[in-house]
């Protein structure tokens, strides 16, 4: 609580009598200043009564229009104010508008003391330029009688999330064909046979068969009895990894790299949510894991993945270079500096012991080089150490980082699981990239290259997400010469 200039004033007033009284020794100025103190106590007193009251009496609501817009757009929200009966006193709200949105007019809303105003309310257009959830800061309040003033928050605090700017249409496919799907069937003919309720494969009776599976239409045509061996549907466990490293932000507002794989990785997570499998995910900033959310098959797991994606924005370098634990579940990893130390430590110890760890630990220190300047690699390295049995990895990333890409997939497909890699051709995105059409022809041949590469690896998908149109006008300037790419079959299997 502050007290106003009135209050000063006063206050300053009964100083100077009790100033006088002493120096003149005049009982009268020192009654008159305690009086004029005594007063202004008094007021103090009234003011936080009618301020308690005033609190416990209002209503505050921010009410924006949507609370789901996109990037850039304008859309209306309300500050209102109701009071169950009017109050004494005079006060000012200001909307708690997220940081990063701003409002053609400030949004303030005000009554008189004393008024019988019991409501008030302002409506502004409020612009949303940042993509993510955006929650509202609780209204703030001055309140005063004129003497005294009080500022203190109150309200609401609703939230409005900010998605991407709608892409141009995006190609997801191979070679220039779209694909019709991009994360496979939900089947597994490779860990699961039996009864079921698609057929998979016609093989000979051998004994401990049950009779109740034995194919009697194709006993009779074979002449030997037969069993019909059968599919069955399961859980899919599913690791979306997003990369959104600094090359991810190359490309116009709106239509980057990542903003189209982001559209992509929407899509793998609704296609999740659909079939209720469990799902998770890794995000890959400059410096490796910026979130991790293990798989699982609840809705607030699809709703928090679906969060992360859409507040992604491209990283730099240098802002996660000690990762410990979090709320994320992310651990924290040992440097490359920890193993320099420790191999120090063993350079200086003649035992045995020491002798036998050397060579380990000088082993471990180039693998921790390696994996350090190796954001994507560590993260689905990580993925693979603690989430055990089969999964499905979906890696969204650009041709930016062959070899590097090239490891990672190898990990992820070890033990028999399954890799899908949504990859972003950079020379769609750069700007200016297709000025030269031959010069982005070749570019782009060496990206195929490296798609197809990754995709005759056993158990691994392999698709390229772009601007159709771009894609489109490249390939359709070659084919007028007769030399554009030929248009690979599906290579690869099921995701």
């Amino acid at each position: 609580m502050f007290p106003t200039r009135r209050s000063w004033g006063v206050g300053t007033i009964a100083g100077l009598l009790g100033v006088f009284a002493v120096v003149f020794t005049r009982p009268l100025p020192l009654v008159g200043a305690a009086f004029v103190g005594g007063w202004l106590l008094a007021r103090q007193v009234l003011f936080l009564a009618d301020l308690e009251r005033t609190v416990e009496a209002i209503s505050v609501t921010h009410s924006p229009d949507r609370t789901r817009v996109r990037t850039d757009e304008t859309v209306p929200v309300t500050l209102a104010a109701t009071l169950e009966k009017p109050t004494p006193l005079a006060f000012e709200l200001r909307a708690g508008l997220p940081t990063g949105a701003s409002a053609t007019v400030p949004l303030v809303v005000s009554a008189e003391a004393d008024s019988e105003t019991t409501a008030v309310e302002l409506t502004a257009d409020v612009t949303w330029p940042t993509t993510g959830r955006h929650r509202f800061d609780e209204a703030r309040m001055t309140v005063t009688d004129g003497w005294f003033r009080e500022t203190l928050t109150v309200g609401e605090t609703p939230t409005v999330t900010v998605e991407p700017l709608e892409t141009g249409t995006v190609h997801i496919g191979e070679g220039g064909t779209r694909v019709s799907t991009a994360y496979g069937e939900h089947w597994s003919r490779q860990e699961h046979s039996g009864s079921g309720l698609e057929p998979t494969e016609l093989r000979e009776y051998v004994p401990g068969d049950t009779a109740d599976r034995i194919d009697w239409k194709a006993t009779a045509r074979f002449g030997t009895p037969h069993v019909r061996e059968y599919e069955t549907e399961t859980d899919r466990r599913t690791l979306l990894v997003v990369d959104h490293r600094t090359p991810l932000g190359i490309g116009p507002p709106a239509e980057t790299k990542l903003a189209y794989l982001r559209e992509a990785a929407l899509s793998a997570v609704a296609s999740t949510h659909r079939f209720d499998d469990p799902l998770g995910l890794l995000t890959v900033g400059d410096d490796g894991v910026t979130a991790r959310i293990d798989p699982t098959s609840t809705p607030e797991t699809y709703a928090s993945i679906r969060r992360q994606i859409l507040e992604l924005v491209p990283t730099a370098p240098g802002r996660a270079s000690d990762r410990t634990a979090d709320r994320t579940g992310y651990y924290r990893q040992s440097t490359a500096a920890d193993v320099q130390r420790t191999q120090t430590t063993l350079e200086d110890d003649d035992s045995a012991f020491a002798t036998a760890l050397r060579p380990f630990y000088a082993d471990r220190r180039s693998y921790h080089e390696r994996l350090e300047s190796a954001p994507l690699y560590g993260a689905v390295q990580m993925a693979h150490t603690t989430v055990h049995g089969s999964l499905l990895t979906i890696i969204f990333t650009d041709d930016s980082e062959p070899n590097e890409l090239r490891e990672a997939v190898e990990l992820a497909r070890r033990n028999g699981n399954r890799v899908t890699v949504m990859l972003a051709p950079t020379v769609l995105y750069e700007p200016g990239g297709m000025a030269d059409i031959d010069r982005a022809y070749d570019r782009y041949v060496a990206f195929e290259q490296l798609r197809r590469e990754l995709a005759t690896m056993d158990r691994v998908v392999s698709l390229e997400v772009g601007p159709d149109d771009r894609l489109s006008s490249l390939l359709a300037s070659r084919r007028t010469t007769g030399d554009a790419p030929a248009r690979p079959r599906f290579n690869g299997g099921h995701a």
